[in-house]
């Protein structure tokens, strides 16, 4: 199931002021080192899950059941795990002052491997080589934006709203979508998933550097910095992982 509609869920804040130079690039750099480190442990759980469900049918069955037509449905287990996502990104957001460091880690980790039990539905339908082409591709993608977006001078505040009111839109288009079926619309929608995801990269990007170099100014103890880091790997593996799934819908290669 796609994650865009849990898109952007990471407390913004707001640096003041302007930065030390050198002291404030450290920062940055050490906070965005625990954020890409979040990140890839999470991507790391969720390909190993769905792996895993994708390749082992004994482990599938527990998710779904066969009619006697030989049609698979979900079960309730099934259903559980399609939306369990959406509940783990608004316990993380709306609970991030009230959960403990270590809460916020077991979530986001739990979250990370539900998800790739989710995705597992998705990739079995797809031939290896082709799940490993666009995952590549999207890598290289999401890479270059991010690279942008940490160095550029350029201000993608506005442009980040933008691509917000787009999200929106190919949400409510996905929605409306799911009685049309059409093939056309659904090829639509993932051109301009891959566009918004790819734009939202950088700027997610900008404005996680802006946090790092603004804890200077914050009195932010080590463990609400490192849950900050968490939120901001959370906000990057949704946009890698949703850019994924959109570039495989463009040109994956069914089985």
């Amino acid at each position: 199931m796609d994650n865009y509609n849990e898109k952007h869920s990471f407390t913004d804040y707001t640096v003041v002021g302007s930065t030390r130079g050198s002291d404030a690039q450290t920062l940055a750099k050490d906070f965005f080192g625990r954020v890409f480190a979040f990140m890839f442990v999470a991507l790391a759980i969720s390909a190993l899950f769905a792996y895993l469900f994708s390749n082992n049918p004994a482990l599938t069955s527990y998710l779904v059941d066969v009619s006697t037509e030989g049609r698979f449905k979900l079960n309730i287990l099934g259903w559980l795990v399609m939306f369990a996502p959406i509940g783990f990104v608004m316990l993380m957001s709306f609970g991030f002052s009230r959960l403990s460091q270590g809460a916020l880690v077991v979530i986001f980790l739990l979250y990370s491997a539900v998800n790739g039990i989710s995705f597992s539905f998705l990739l079995s339908q797809y031939a290896g080589s082709s799940i490993l082409g666009c995952f590549l591709g999207s890598a290289a993608m999401f890479g270059v934006m991010a690279v942008m977006g940490y160095t550029t001078d350029k201000d993608l505040t506005s442009m980040g709203r933008i691509l917000i009111m787009g999200l929106i839109g190919i949400l409510i288009a996905s929605l409306i979508n799911m009685f049309m079926g059409s093939a056309m619309m659904d090829y639509v929608i993932s051109i301009f998933g891959v566009i918004i995801f790819t734009g939202l990269t950088a700027y997610d990007t900008q404005k996680l550097k802006r946090i790092g170099m603004g804890l200077q100014y914050e009195d932010v103890s080590k463990a609400d910095t490192n849950k900050m880091a968490i939120l901001g790997a959370l906000n990057l593996y949704l946009d890698f992982v949703n850019l994924f799934l959109f570039v495989l819908r463009l040109f994956g290669r069914r089985k």
